[in-house]
């Protein structure tokens, strides 16, 4: 289950549009064949190692770029 926290301040069009995009992704494999399914394509654009167990995945979508939090 996702947790979405809205960091960029999005209008809430854009924010229940974002919702519904999500809407189902529960692990890093359903993000990644999401994001490669959009138009254009998103590919991650930056992983970022917090510790051993946790890494910060980076998507664009759109003009802003989600994180996504992976254990």
């Amino acid at each position: 289950m996702l947790t979405l926290k809205d960091r960029a301040g999005l209008d809430s069009e854009r924010l229940a549009a974002l919702k519904t995009e999500l809407d189902g992704l529960t692990i890093l494999q359903d993000v990644i064949r999401w994001g490669f399914a959009q138009t254009p394509p998103s590919d991650v654009a930056d992983v970022v190692i917090q510790d051993e167990f946790t890494h910060d995945v980076v998507l664009p979508w759109r003009d802003v770029f989600l994180v996504f939090d992976t254990t």
